[in-house]
């Protein structure tokens, strides 16, 4: 199968040389023949139904901007009918009731869901194995692990399974799949997109982004999924722009840390970073600057602390009375792990040891971002420290959560970031990780298409 970029396809879908019914039935083929990669937990049995209709609406001239695309779903957003799992044995039989705002508004826009992607417990892993409906294999390199938690969404993707993917974002999970499966990934401004209909890991950090081979596709799906939501009390009402008009980028200031430098253990992946921020600093008439992020080493230990006990407030209500099974009688390691961590954690804090301690360490590394963008337009970074590890490997809990060190900033700052293809090292893909101010994703997907364009 020809794989086309999204606005080509967008373009042969409108013109009638492609219709949206035989776009679905070529991806529903491929799923069925390569179920080994576990990139689905549930595949849509109405998706030919409904291309069928939005084909009818193309011939009207009535179909929307999504028409005709096939778009995978992290199991933990909302869609009405369809299985809400967050690949777990807890909610393994629970059904949407109904569709999130981000699904509202790809149906609007004659969007198809294909199905519901496999993904890391409760968004609670950096691997993507530890799914109740078992690990979702790296298409790009199968002896590693996709990355997580987003690890279907992004397998999907990358295996030729849909045109696009959502994932949600609480430390990476959509960056880290994204760069180890040689995609393009996008975490949001923290309020940018409505969670409304997520089932979240942690409320202050959470972002639902999309995942797709090209920057084009990422572009367009931020465009039509975020926006102010009544639903949604910390999405901000600010202007959308149109991401997917990329305006030529020249002579913006490009930030390089030897914080995260220092923080990188694998060295081959620093330097392949900074040798391509050269090369876009060249091609686009730019300067690197060196810039120091004084906190950043704190992340790791900031991030953890808040999401326990978010988490463990969070999964309170799954006690087995109205949603599924209770969950600390059917969870897995990980995810018991984050909720007695999290009931530990809020027993200290009549004294204010660990969470309120960690939200004032977000706060600072939020003013380091702010400060470290008046001099600098852009921040380039690696998205992981290492290599992914081969599947079915043990690593302790120490060194999974030291593969976030890198991407946990961007939410403990609420700014928005991007990932794109920069190479490869032992034949595995590794992203490069651009970070933006807060609500400047147009800017964002501007230095992504010029990364883009780069590999061309």
């Amino acid at each position: 199968m020809v794989v086309l970029m999204i606005k080509e396809k967008l373009a042969k879908i409108k013109s009638g040389k492609l219709t949206a019914r035989e776009n679905l039935e070529n991806f529903l083929k491929l799923i069925k023949e390569n179920n080994k990669i576990n990139a689905f937990i549930y595949v849509n049995k109405d998706a030919v139904t409904q291309a069928e209709i939005v084909d009818k609406k193309i011939k009207q001239g009535k179909a929307g901007r999504l028409a005709g695309l096939a778009i995978a779903v992290k199991s933990n957003i909302n869609v009405v009918d369809m299985p809400i799992t967050c690949a777990s044995k807890t909610l393994e039989n629970y059904y949407g009731a109904f569709d999130s705002d981000v699904i509202k508004k790809i149906k609007q826009e004659d969007g198809i869901i294909i199905g519901m992607a496999n993904m890391d417990e409760f968004a609670s892993g950096i691997s993507g194995e530890s799914s109740y409906f078992g690990p979702t294999i790296n298409p790009v390199c199968s002896e590693r692990v996709p990355g997580g938690s987003s690890s279907g969404s992004a397998a999907a993707v990358a295996a030729g399974m849909c045109d696009i993917a959502l994932g949600s974002d609480t430390g990476g999970s959509i960056r880290n799949p994204a760069s180890n499966c040689g995609i393009v990934g996008v975490k949001p401004s923290y309020g940018r997109v409505s969670r409304y209909g997520l089932i979240d890991l942690s409320m202050s950090f959470d972002q639902i982004g999309p995942l797709c081979k090209d920057v084009f596709g990422c572009a367009l799906m931020l465009e039509i999924i975020s926006g102010k939501s009544d639903y949604d009390s910390i999405s901000y009402d600010r202007p959308v722009e149109k991401y997917s008009d990329f305006k030529k980028i020249n002579k913006i200031k490009i930030g390089l840390s030897p914080d995260f430098e220092k923080l990188c253990k694998d060295k081959r992946i620093y330097n392949l970073i900074k040798n391509y921020a050269e090369k876009l600093a060249e091609k686009t008439n730019s300067k690197i600057k060196k810039i120091n992020l004084e906190y950043v080493d704190l992340a790791v230990q900031t991030y953890y602390p808040i999401i326990y006990v978010e988490f463990f407030s969070g999964t309170r209500k799954l006690d087995g009375r109205k949603y599924g099974r209770k969950i600390e009688d059917s969870c897995g390691e990980e995810v018991l792990r984050r909720i007695i961590g999290g009931k530990e954690i809020s027993k200290a804090e009549y004294h204010g040891t660990y969470y309120r301690k960690a939200l004032r360490v977000k706060d600072m590394i939020k003013k380091d971002f702010e400060n470290a963008f008046k001099d600098v337009d852009i921040i380039i970074s690696p998205v992981t420290p290492s290599l992914p590890h081969k599947l079915g490997d043990k690593i302790n809990p120490e060194e999974a959560y030291a593969f976030d060190a890198f991407t946990i900033p961007a939410n403990l700052a609420g700014i928005c970031s991007g990932v794109v293809r920069a190479g490869k090292i032992d034949g595995v893909p590794v992203g490069l990780q651009i970070f933006a101010p807060a609500f400047r994703e147009k800017l964002l997907f501007d230095v992504m298409k010029a990364c883009e364009d780069l590999n061309i």
